[in-house]
């Protein structure tokens, strides 16, 4: 009884009430319709890599804004949509991605080490970097999380025929004349903007949960792309609001019982297919 009374905070439904709570609630909402969205093109393109590459390569913009005294999440977007359109450029096959987005990756590493090195408050905040804090998460934030979504959609919806088309065939889209180099580019341009409003949430090391497994669940159990999108939302927004309640409940890491939330969805979705299967 005791250790339960340790692990369970009995405040949570006021914690939940808390400004610093609605706002994670709410930038929980736009980084889920986010990712979801783009998690399918993600799969489709097979960029998934490419995905989990452009959080760290958003590292030394973050470490460098905090030599510079500069907002952390303009160098990370800065060096994510850098990054994001050179590797869009020279990979215009998925194997030309692979090799152009280790490449960049690579040395995006080993330059944020250097400005980690260069200042211990650079040094500091790469855990944070890393880790990300969606209670930490502020009103101006959530106003710039939902301003970029109402953005997505909107370019989403002028370019989502040749985007879906160059993503699920990309030769038969060459030969009827989509571009595909520009589809390329504007894809990783979008994920790098998905990336750096994920980043100061999840943090590098976990938006790779947000926005792949979400969709990868997605596409198990949905029968249409359109399907698949608005499932991958959904799902990511119960792992988010889930991990959210459950932190507050039981004073954990939001971040650690969100992927496994997500997780768990995925893990389920494959026992419904080996069933399906049979």
């Amino acid at each position: 009884m005791n250790a339960w009374n340790t692990l369970f905070d009995p405040e949570w439904q006021s914690i939940l009430t808390a400004p610093f709570m609605r706002n994670a609630f709410i930038a929980g909402l736009c980084i889920a319709l986010a990712a979801g969205v783009m998690g399918y093109f993600t799969i489709a393109r097979h960029s998934t890599f490419a995905a989990h590459a452009l959080a760290h390569i958003g590292l030394p913009g973050a470490t460098g804004a905090v030599l510079l005294g500069l907002p952390v999440s303009l160098g990370l977007g800065v060096f994510a949509l850098g990054g994001a359109l050179v590797i869009g450029a020279l990979g215009k096959k998925a194997s030309q991605r692979e090799i152009a987005t280790g490449t960049v990756l690579a040395f995006a590493t080993g330059l944020g080490l250097f400005f980690a090195r260069m200042s211990s408050s650079a040094a500091q905040q790469m855990q944070s970097i890393l880790f990300g804090s969606i209670l930490t998460i502020t009103g101006d934030q959530v106003i710039g999380f939902a301003i970029f979504d109402v953005l997505l959609l909107a370019v989403l919806a002028v370019v989502y025929r040749p985007m879906l088309f160059s993503s699920l065939d990309e030769q038969v889209a060459q030969a009827k004349g989509v571009p595909i180099g520009l589809m390329n580019v504007l894809f990783m341009a979008i994920m790098a903007g998905v990336i750096t409003i994920a980043v100061p949430a999840v943090g590098t090391l976990l938006i790779f949960a947000l926005v792949v497994t979400p969709a990868a669940t997605a596409n198990i159990l949905a029968s249409s792309p359109f399907a698949s999108m608005v499932l991958a939302s959904v799902i990511g927004l119960v792992s988010i609001w889930g991990g959210l309640v459950l932190s507050a409940m039981f004073a954990a890491p939001p971040s650690f019982i969100i992927v496994t939330i997500s997780t768990l969805f995925w893990a389920i979705a494959k026992g419904v297919e080996a069933v399906r299967s049979r």
